[in-house]
């Protein structure tokens, strides 16, 4: 290893595919001039896989888009330092020139495919044009080599794909357009700029066996840039780990993961939920920047552990106590077309006879893959959709069949923590008026003072200040705004908070922040809840029981260690196995 982590990593005896030296990449706006990456350094040989990882805002897109000379010409200043590619300086090349590597010789597959793929252009239309762009075939060659890319991408039903609007597919199908996109003209490097986030556990597996088995195929090197180094433990052969800018440490992927040198490369890998210990609390990137855990990891884990018997003694407690919430025999079903423009429809059955009891002060963990029921049930249960048949009993009450006044009532006791923070806020509502507005509409609190100081005490208790009362959700980080919804579903005193994928679209360390607080203000104001995730390891660490959901059927529940150290069903054990890191925790074999 290196002492100095800036040091670009040891040079091959043999010249890379590209090279990257001293790169410098600067933004102007409004005469103010950021430096969004200093003196970036690495190379990278044909066949290799290179592992950049960081928070959001540490350069590494930025340093992906110079690769592609695709930085903003508007406000992104000349790029200082080299990309050679292949022998060639790509910086300051001419566009006309630049295009004959970018899409044929470079390629890259963007985080949000929805936004990458033109959402009134057929899919395979999309791929065929890129392979008319830099080859010389014919429209019906281009459709015939689209097809044979959608099965190699084991896309189903290839023709239908190549027919449908990106809007009909899944996240994961689009996904995989995408990298048959990316792959059409087999690009020489391949630039991943995180394809698997917001993606089901074993989709995301899927994908990256995908990728490695067509690096293997055709011998491409690859930037794959994630926050995630249980993904990056998956793919890469190196690593280089990125903060503001700057890189701190580069070296191999066993190197970086199992012996890291720099704080903010322990930070990242701590703050993740283990999956192979069980801990009180997450500790978070900061605490290892201020030096807070001098001892490194085996520190943390030997003072953050939580004692086995401490646990199953608050599980015996807790399953001695009252239920709160029981579902019976709930059924949900839509009905849905089976093509945009063909009037064939078919019964979809998103809940399918579920039953379950939740105690009082319980975490309840609901895990599956899109399109398993988990949000829709959770939906039902606050009364936001109608069930089709079934019971659901909360604090004693059946809930199924209220009044508005009564369904009114009821939602004050059962709030919801939506996955996207942004959407959940009205943009032209200050945010102190956000978490006013409930309280107002149910009469809390006595007058308007009073619930003003208590949106001031909220705001602090989520870890935000008095002062953030007139600023509007725009003005906030994912993170931030997150926080916001949660001290808006407090707001109100529930009983019961169900959480909907409410960390997936949050940066590690940011994510370790906002679990920590959940877990604080339950034990605080001692509500219960339902948490929705597809990040099993996150499940795992909030959930005293999980429950695995499957084609709207519960597959299996249980005290959430013992299911993931000893899975019944095959399905749970496909999940469990797909964990990114797995390998190094030891379950993977008890599973």
């Amino acid at each position: 290893m290196h002492n100095d982590f800036s040091v670009p990593f040891v040079s091959d005896a043999y010249a890379p595919l590209i090279q990257v030296s001293g790169l410098r990449i600067a933004f102007s706006q409004g005469g103010a001039v950021t430096e969004a990456v200093q003196d970036v350094s690495f190379h990278l040989q044909k066949g290799e896989t290179l592992g950049i990882v960081g928070e959001s805002g540490s350069g590494k897109s930025v340093t992906a888009l110079a690769i592609m000379q695709l930085l903003p010409k508007k406000n992104a200043l000349i790029p200082l330092g080299e990309v050679v590619f292949d022998g060639t300086n790509l910086n300051g090349l001419a566009e006309e020139r630049m295009r004959e590597y970018r899409g044929k010789r470079i390629a890259m597959i963007f985080q949000e495919p929805m936004t990458s793929l033109n959402p009134v252009m057929r899919c395979g239309k999309q791929v065929a044009e890129a392979i008319l762009t830099h080859s010389s075939v014919d429209k019906e060659e281009a459709k015939q080599k689209t097809l044979s890319l959608f099965r190699k991408v084991l896309l189903p039903n290839p023709e239908a794909a190549y027919q449908a609007y990106p809007h009909e597919l899944s996240g994961g199908q689009k996904q995989r357009v995408m990298i048959a996109m990316a792959i059409a003209n087999k690009p020489d490097l391949l630039i991943a700029d995180e394809p698997t986030t917001a993606l089901d556990v074993t989709v995301q597996k899927e994908i990256l066996l995908l990728l490695k088995s067509l690096q293997q195929e055709t011998g491409m090197a690859m930037i794959f840039i994630s926050h995630d180094l249980g993904v990056i433990d998956e793919i890469a052969d190196k690593v280089v780990v990125m903060h503001r800018g700057i890189i701190v440490e580069q070296g191999t992927v066993d190197e970086i993961l199992n012996h890291p040198q720099h704080p903010y490369t322990r930070g990242l890998l701590a703050c993740r939920p283990p999956v192979g210990h069980r801990l009180k609390r997450l500790p978070v990137v900061r605490e290892f920047l201020d030096n807070q855990w001098p001892g490194g990891m085996d520190e943390m884990l030997s003072r953050l552990s939580l004692p086995d018997d401490d646990r199953k003694q608050r599980h015996q407690t807790l399953y001695q106590g009252d239920v709160l919430l029981r579902v019976e025999n709930l059924k949900v079903s839509f009905t849905a077309t089976k093509s945009l423009f063909r009037a064939r429809r078919h019964t979809v059955k998103a809940v399918d006879d579920v039953s379950f009891e939740l105690f009082s002060g319980e975490t309840l963990g609901l895990v599956g893959e899109s399109g398993c029921g988990k949000t829709t049930l959770g939906r039902t249960l606050l009364r936001l959709i109608a069930p089709e048949s079934g019971k659901i009993g909360y604090e004693g009450k059946q809930i199924t069949n209220l009044s508005h006044k009564e369904l009114r009532q009821f939602r004050q006791r059962v709030q919801m923590v939506f996955q996207d923070p942004y959407s959940s806020l009205n943009p032209r509502m200050a945010i102190g008026e956000a978490i006013l507005e409930p309280m107002t509409v149910h009469g809390l609190y006595g007058h308007a003072t009073r619930r003003r100081d208590k949106v001031m005490e909220l705001l602090e208790r989520v870890g935000l200040e008095a002062a953030h009362y007139r600023r509007y959700p725009h003005e906030f980080s994912g993170g931030q705004r997150q926080r916001v919804c949660i001290a808006r579903a407090l707001a109100v005193n529930p009983g019961l908070v169900i959480c909907d994928e409410p960390v997936s679209a949050l940066d590690v360390s940011v994510q370790a922040q906002v679990l920590n607080l959940l877990n604080e203000l339950k034990k605080d104001n001692g509500f219960t809840m339902i948490f929705i995730s597809h990040d099993l390891s996150v499940v795992r660490y909030m959930s005293d029981r999980v429950m695995v959901m499957n084609k709207g059927k519960i597959e299996e529940c249980g005290e959430a260690d013992a299911l993931f150290s000893n899975p019944q069903s095959d399905y749970t054990k496909k999940l469990v196995q797909s964990i990114p890191g797995i390998k190094r925790s030891g379950l993977l074999n008890q599973a």
